[in-house]
């Protein structure tokens, strides 16, 4: 990744924001960026907003929440920064399938919802509202084994499947963006194994040094999208900055 001195963002767009990491970056971009403001978007309600941070509850993978999300986001000053964090690897009555006979269409369906579907309907929302001469930095929470050159190990089918789909989304904003803007880095940027409900089940086999806290997994996430350039956009970025092959 090519070194850049970049304009700290004036408003920030976080979706996926009430999940450990969302939250955790909500925390490290008020830290960092004090006089920046925050707008944050997730499922749950938040009673924080102020003068400084305004929270908008909908769930993304729901395409009829879009009108009301772009009404909300009309009414706020255009991003500069948009991260999106939303994600899913497991949930009741479903683990991360171990062959193909265990993968069904539910599963692979709900995981293209809010894997690749919630950060689509929120880029159709906000795609109406870009302006040329205003830089955007886009990032998509993604994941390593979304790699389909990586991947050497198979499994996890859906999870694979919806990430590969959303690495392909990010490339393609990219392009699209990159000839409508000025100044656009649209990335897909994979944290590494962070402790948070995502993770949960599947931590006793990752060493110690190789499991990150939330707040360090933000730290790095945030430090990436500072250095940026615009020849890193439509890039799978690893957390330290390095490429990973799609």
């Amino acid at each position: 990744m090519q070194q850049a001195v970049n304009t700290p963002p004036e408003v920030i767009l976080v979706a996926g924001a009430g999940g450990g990491l969302g939250t955790a970056l909500v925390e490290e971009l008020s830290r960092r960026f004090p006089q920046a403001k925050l707008l944050t978007i997730s499922r749950a309600h938040s009673a924080s907003s102020d003068g400084q941070h305004s929270h908008y509850s909908a769930d993304l993978s729901d395409p009829e929440t879009t009108v009301d999300v772009a009404d909300w986001l009309r009414s706020e000053p255009l991003p500069n920064w948009v991260i999106h964090c939303s994600g899913i690897l497991h949930w009741p009555d479903h683990l991360p399938e171990k062959n193909l006979q265990q993968c069904t269409d539910e599963a692979l369906l709900h995981s293209i919802s809010v894997n690749v579907l919630s950060h689509m309907h929120l880029a159709q929302v906000l795609a109406p509202l870009l302006q040329k001469r205003s830089p955007l930095t886009w990032a998509s929470l993604s994941a390593k084994v979304g790699s389909i050159e990586d991947n050497h190990l198979g499994g996890w089918y859906s999870y694979r499947m919806s990430k590969a789909a959303l690495n392909m989304l990010v490339r393609n904003l990219s392009i699209e963006w990159g000839r409508k803007l000025d100044s656009c880095r649209v990335v897909a940027v994979h944290p590494g194994t962070t402790d948070t409900a995502l993770s949960k089940p599947f931590q006793q086999n990752i060493s110690a040094d190789k499991l990150y806290t939330p707040a360090l997994s933000a730290d790095r996430i945030v430090s990436v999208l500072e250095k940026l350039s615009d020849a890193d956009t439509g890039k799978l970025l690893f957390w330290d900055g390095s490429q990973i092959p799609w």
